[in-house]
């Protein structure tokens, strides 16, 4: 008998503490859309294209432990272009979003942020670049698209086959 598949990852489902406060960042600093919500059951639905798939991300109230406790490693949002990842950056700078990292991966760009929960949380652009993980190492997101694209580069053409990890940077957020 054949293995069924998945075809991919839909959704995750977060207790959070503040219900209102996290449908908030969500939307407000993520971009994410209410698809459906249940007042009185305390959960919200949100979802990057409702129109195509109702949830992608489900918030229910009563998270009870401490915001210490890490409850799950990080949450991936990938967006279409570099340009939208820097202009998240930008966004959360801004809004004071607490910036943990902007990193390449080789096969990707990152910033990873911490929303209301203090849970890990990524907007990332897929680069197109092969590179064994882990990779990982910081980059100036004030740098232009084309600078940080020829750095990202470089560091694949060096460590690509190998992988790379600046473990001074993890260091530096405790993770």
């Amino acid at each position: 008998m054949a293995t069924p598949s998945i075809e991919r990852l839909a959704h995750v489902g977060l207790h959070v503490r503040d219900l209102q406060k996290s449908v908030e960042f969500y939307r407000d600093m993520v971009g994410l859309k209410i698809s459906d919500d249940d007042k009185a059951a305390g959960i919200v639905f949100m979802s990057s294209h409702p129109e195509e798939e109702h949830h992608e991300l489900l918030l229910v109230a009563g998270r009870s432990v401490p915001l210490n406790v890490q409850l799950l490693q990080q949450i991936s949002f990938r967006c279409s272009t570099l340009n939208d990842v820097i202009e998240y950056w930008r966004r959360f700078v801004a809004n004071d979003v607490k910036i943990l990292y902007t990193v390449t991966h080789g096969n990707a760009i990152s910033c990873y942020f911490k929303d209301p929960d203090e849970n890990i949380c990524e907007v990332y652009w897929p680069t197109g670049l092969k590179a064994r993980q882990g990779f990982l190492i910081g980059l100036d997101f004030n740098e232009s698209e084309v600078a940080l694209m020829r750095q990202v580069t470089d560091l694949v053409n060096e460590h690509g086959e190998k992988g790379v990890i600046d473990f001074k940077l993890l260091a530096e957020q405790n993770i």
